[in-house]
């Protein structure tokens, strides 16, 4: 991975900062995108610029704008010279049981979750195409088995892997893309509806029988950025076999 330039949503926190340490150790150069995590984002950035100088950066983007993707891959390049890799991980995650959906949810969720991921992709693909590659998405297992009241994120990461397997299509064979679909990685923040029950009946039905950490998903993206040159539009489940088991 040595020299190649990773963009990354949502890079910043949780799993995305796990995954720019996980590339930037194989030896990658990083841009950290962020929105609103600005405190986050310097930080990560000036610890991996203390173990490697100029190796990573930071763009700022609210990606429900759409003025900020054709920029934010601009400023990768102007910073690194090229970009080798994009990881569409920024979600929007929160219930929206029927009866209570608003527009608003709709073009939060979707917006962040589908049109972003597109809209980025395509700004990034000339330069992907010129450099040979890769996109990697971060979706879900409940893409394909919804989770009750969660309808508008469910929709959203179901077309989420209907975009990852159509990029495929139409980027190959200069672009590969792929996608992860974590499953109990990290729990959400402020959400009561996983409560400490909850957590434990979700772990029972993983045949490993316990939460998986955000390295495992940084792990799975790595493999697919720098060791998986013959593999695109796949959906990588990592999930300790909980989608088996559903």
């Amino acid at each position: 991975m040595e020299g190649k330039v990773i963009l990354i949503t949502g890079g910043a926190v949780r799993v995305g900062a796990a995954t720019a340490r996980r590339l930037h150790a194989g030896g990658a150069r990083i841009m950290i995108h962020y929105r609103s995590s600005a405190d986050a984002a310097e930080r990560l950035r000036d610890e991996l610029n203390k173990l490697r100088p100029d190796s990573a950066a930071t763009v700022q983007g609210d990606l429900l704008d759409p003025a900020c993707y054709a920029r934010m891959v601009d400023e990768t390049v102007a910073c690194f010279g090229r970009l080798d890799a994009l990881i569409n991980n920024a979600s929007s995650f929160y219930p929206t049981a029927v009866g209570e959906i608003t527009e608003k949810d709709w073009f939060d969720l979707v917006g962040t979750n589908l049109k972003a991921p597109l809209f980025l992709s395509q700004a990034a693909a000339h330069a992907l195409t010129h450099s040979h590659g890769c996109i990697v998405n971060i979706a879900d297992i409940h893409a394909e088995r919804p989770m009750k009241s969660y309808v508008v994120y469910s929709i959203a990461k179901a077309g989420l892997v209907a975009l990852t397997k159509s990029l495929a299509h139409e980027l190959g064979p200069n672009v590969r893309v792929n996608a992860v679909a974590p499953g109990p990685i990290m729990w959400p923040e402020d959400d009561p509806s996983f409560d400490e029950l909850e957590r434990r009946r979700i772990i029972a039905h993983t045949l490993l029988k316990r939460e998986g950490s955000p390295d495992d998903i940084a792990r799975a993206v790595a493999f697919l950025v720098n060791d998986a040159p013959y593999i695109t539009g796949v959906i990588l489940p990592v999930d300790g076999g909980r989608s088996a088991s559903l």
